[in-house]
């Protein structure tokens, strides 16, 4: 029973989008002309949705990683950049690093005695881990387990630098428009709009693929199936 209380406490998906992604992206596209809030403000309250949610979560959940850390500070660049009316190309380098800097630790993580891999997949969330930690002692088979991880490691990494690359793509073509004017509002937004998707697909399918290999390898390494594997209910 108490198991189940963090499970309570977690947003959905669509609510995590409609306050970080959908909200802001109408905000900026639909009202940053003078004849509504204008350049400033449109770009002041649509950055408020996902500061004030992501406060609201930590409150509610008393957690914090560094996902939502780099989160909060690609927020408030964002904002920093905008409303100094700096130049488009500092957006296209925050966009960049936050997933670099995400790829960058994942695998600086595999020296640590916390690897990030144990964040994405190989969790009690997702897996059983410790049948499949039993199964893997009584196979001998820790070591070449240990190896599985260092590849899926690698695998959700290259994922995040990918991304890296795409998001910082996307700024340079999307954000042509002076910074301070609608029309550069009005590009922000659909660079949020659109932020989601190129970083999303290729994270999960890449996150999706790390994961059907080291699922491979557990059935393998410890000869349990699939049902035994995953936490299917």
């Amino acid at each position: 029973m108490p198991e189940q209380a963090p499970n309570k406490q977690r947003h959905s998906v669509i609510v995590n989008l409609l306050f970080n992604i959908v909200i802001p992206t109408l905000i900026l596209t639909k009202l940053s002309s003078e004849v509504y809030l204008g350049p400033r403000y449109s770009i002041i309250i649509a950055l408020a949705f996902p500061l004030g949610f992501g406060f609201y979560d930590f409150v509610k959940t008393r957690r914090a990683n560094m996902f939502a850390i780099l989160g909060f500070i690609s927020v408030l660049l964002t904002g920093g950049i905008s409303l100094l009316e700096l130049d488009a190309g500092y957006i296209a380098i925050k966009e960049a690093s936050i997933p670099a800097l995400i790829g960058l630790a994942t695998l600086i993580s595999l020296y640590t005695p916390y690897p990030l891999i144990k964040t994405f997949i190989f969790n009690d969330e997702i897996i059983d881990t410790e049948k499949v930690t039993n199964a893997l002692k009584q196979h001998n088979s820790n070591a070449l387990f240990q190896k599985a991880l260092q590849t899926a490691t690698y695998m959700i990494a290259f994922s995040f630098f990918l991304s890296a690359i795409l998001n910082y793509a996307l700024a340079k073509i999307l954000l042509i428009s002076p910074p301070g004017s609608a029309e550069y509002s009005a590009e922000l937004g659909k660079m949020t709009g659109l932020s989601f998707p190129v970083i999303a697909l290729p994270c999960t399918i890449v996150m999706l693929g790390a994961m059907f290999y080291l699922v491979k390898r557990i059935e393998k390494l410890t000869s349990l199936s699939f049902e035994e594997i995953f936490r299917l209910n």
